[in-house]
């Protein structure tokens, strides 16, 4: 039976002081009890064949989810040809490397949407984008990884709610990252409340399906913010700024909801992974 899942974003800071490679992150992290580690290509894909096969091995060994974060600089809105075809193949080199490591989810950010370009422009751009890497994919055998577009924190950013679950909806084959943090930073603090997570959670299950939407992917942190949206990443110690995980814990688990909730706290992801593991299951 398919259970919720936790796990960090990269390697916590107390990893990586007593360990030298993310080969060991697998055995480390069920030590802590999470089974969830998201492989993070932010700055370009860099892992051999090798060593993802390594990684993948011993993840499955110690019953541990993978997914992996594809480049930050891609832009699915972006309309210039060249750059649209780059930011494809990002994509794809991104399945490649997830479908070594026996990864099956690939988050990618979405994209800008500032400099007065039409929003639902962005948004239609964006998922022609999505479609046409799909379709190298599946010439290329990775048909079986899933792509999660990411909600973003910055309101010059392409990645609301909204615009997020309309590509899934277009798409059968993608699959919502969302990311609370990032709505709470966006919406200036409002989106902290139980009113706040239960509308988000019925806008994905109006969108999706409730089946689809109970195994949805989520990213979780504290965020400050400013007028434009997201400033930086915090740790769940931080008091003055949120959002709260409790309220949506509880209303996941009332729901049934077996996500894969990665944490991108700074440098106490792992640590913080498991806090937010024992609310979701009200230890």
């Amino acid at each position: 039976m398919r259970h919720a899942r936790f796990g960090p974003a990269g390697n916590a800071e107390s990893f990586s002081q007593t360990h030298k490679s993310s080969l060991q992150a697998p055995e480390w992290l069920r030590g802590l009890g999470l089974d969830a580690y998201e492989y993070q290509c932010g700055r370009g894909v860099n892992i051999g064949e090798e060593t993802a096969r390594k990684l993948g091995a011993l993840a499955a060994e110690n019953d541990v989810a993978l997914s992996l974060h594809s480049p930050y600089y891609i832009n699915l809105a972006g309309e210039d040809a060249e750059r649209r075809a780059k930011n494809i193949a990002y994509i794809l080199q991104s399945a490649r490397a997830a479908a070594l490591m026996g990864a099956t989810r690939v988050v990618v950010h979405t994209g800008a949407a500032g400099g007065g370009l039409d929003r639902d422009r962005a948004t239609e751009t964006a998922l022609n984008t999505l479609r046409e890497a799909l379709s190298h994919m599946d010439a290329a055998g990775l048909g079986h990884i899933t792509l999660c577009p990411e909600t973003m924190g910055k309101m010059n950013q392409l990645g609301t709610l909204e615009e997020v679950l309309r590509l899934c909806r277009e798409e059968a084959r993608l699959l919502p990252c969302v990311d609370f943090g990032h709505l709470y930073a966006r919406s200036h603090g409002a989106f902290n409340t139980p009113e706040a997570f239960a509308a988000a959670l019925d806008a994905m299950e109006s969108a999706l399906g409730s089946a689809r939407a109970r195994m949805f992917h989520i990213h979780f942190s504290k965020i400050a913010f400013s007028k434009g949206g997201e400033v930086k990443h915090l740790t769940l110690a931080d008091t003055e700024f949120g959002p709260d995980f409790r309220p949506l814990a509880a209303l996941m688990r009332d729901r049934g909801y077996t996500p894969v909730c990665i944490c991108e706290s700074a440098g106490t992801q792992a640590e913080d992974a498991a806090a937010l593991r024992d609310m979701f299951f009200g230890a």
